[in-house]
């Protein structure tokens, strides 16, 4: 089974088992949600779903949405009232207490916003995001405010880390988010604290949001190289 295939079986094991009719859900960003996303659509168009609230996390997600008619809300909507039921999302590194790296996608500031706003959060990942420790192999990201970058870095740095600047693929110059801030990458060569660290980020002047979560411990959902999800709890 290749990795599509797993994030695919992944995906559809949290939405088979977890999502109910009537829920308020916060649906994820990137390769490892969509296929959640997909099945919940297909699952609403069959009529298995019924009054699905939902909640996008980037316009990636409300496109997928829409091509699906799955009815789409924001945090803020009368509807939903600023609670959700469950977040479904995917993760760049998962680590064994649960923890995750997000923000690959660059929509981490939404993606926490909408976890941490859930009675429940679900992660799907193939094998290969399960990690020991975090933001060693793969960059942890922070999303920043333009007129701090050079002093934000010079903070990280300070911290022990790399920080990167993220350029954008096929157009000249940093990538932009979705609310228009910069995103910085950063690496660390020894191991981190997860929780505190995601606090001690947060307190640079200029930071938005990091791509640690921790204060949620989610159902995990991994899809493994011989068509079998493992649910860690």
């Amino acid at each position: 089974m290749d990795q599509q295939a797993m994030k695919e079986l992944a995906g559809r094991t949290a939405a088979d088992s977890l999502v109910h009719s009537g829920m308020k859900l916060g649906l994820g960003t990137g390769s490892t949600a969509m296929p959640a996303v997909r099945r919940i659509g297909a699952l609403l168009q069959e009529g298995k779903l019924q009054h699905i609230l939902a909640v996008p996390t980037s316009f990636q997600t409300a496109i997928e949405c829409e091509k699906w008619g799955i009815p789409l809300f924001t945090l803020n909507s009368r509807e939903i009232g600023g609670r959700l039921d469950l977040t479904i999302d995917g993760a760049d590194e998962v680590d064994p207490r649960g923890y995750c790296v997000k923000g690959g996608g660059g929509a981490l500031l939404l993606e926490k916003i909408t976890a941490y706003a859930s009675a429940a959060f679900a992660v799907v990942v193939d094998e290969s995001k399960t990690v020991e420790n975090l933001a060693l192999k793969f960059p942890l990201p922070l999303e920043l405010v333009p007129e701090a970058r050079v002093p934000a870095i010079r903070a990280l740095e300070s911290l022990g880390a790399e920080a990167v600047l993220r350029e954008a693929v096929r157009k000249a110059g940093p990538v932009i988010t979705e609310h228009g801030n910069l995103l910085v990458d950063i690496r660390f060569k020894e191991p981190v604290d997860p929780p505190s660290l995601e606090a001690e980020l947060n307190r640079i002047p200029g930071v938005v949001e990091n791509g640690f979560f921790t204060r949620l411990r989610p159902r995990i959902f991994i899809g493994r190289v011989g068509g079998t999800v493992e649910i860690r709890d």
